[in-house]
């Protein structure tokens, strides 16, 4: 059952899918109408389940489910990766390789290999300062206060000299 994102509880739970590019505007609406409909169908064990979705930056798909209505199973979570697996074929994207990192340079996100990013941390390019992406968040609250920041407070400080 497909409801706004922002009518979502704060602890709703949330899955983050980086591309490894930008969405065009016609690939945004395409992903739009695809994600309604996915999670329309969307169920556990022949339950609905209350979910959503947003679009971060035109780059970062966010799923998202309020498992105080009903909570996701197995079975579900991996619905929702096929369904990600169809868009990623559909539109020639990488949504789901988790060696890609992504961070700003000023307004710019750039998305790189994971030996890249180490190398421009240890090139001093990335800083404790530079805003990095950590999609680990599990919480739609999370995803609003620990998503964009600075590297010194994510998972990515273990690369920073």
């Amino acid at each position: 059952m497909f409801t706004e994102y922002n009518n979502l509880p704060d602890n709703s739970r949330v899955w983050i899918y980086q591309s490894d590019r930008m969405f065009t505007a016609s690939e945004v609406q395409v992903i739009s109408e695809k994600a309604i409909d996915f999670i329309e169908q969307w169920t556990r064990h022949g339950d609905n389940l209350k979910g959503s979705f947003t679009i971060k930056y035109n780059q970062f798909l966010v799923i998202a489910v309020d498992e105080s209505f009903n909570n996701v199973s197995g079975c579900s979570i991996d619905a929702s990766v096929r369904f990600v697996q169809q868009l990623e074929n559909e539109l020639k994207v990488d949504l789901m390789n988790k060696m890609n990192v992504s961070f700003k340079d000023g307004e710019n996100i750039n998305i790189v290999k994971l030996p890249d990013f180490q190398r421009f941390a240890k090139e001093q390019r990335i800083t404790k300062d530079t805003i990095v992406f950590n999609n680990m968040v599990q919480t739609k609250e999370a995803v609003e206060n620990q998503w964009e920041i600075p590297a010194s407070q994510s998972w990515h400080n273990r690369f920073l000299g």
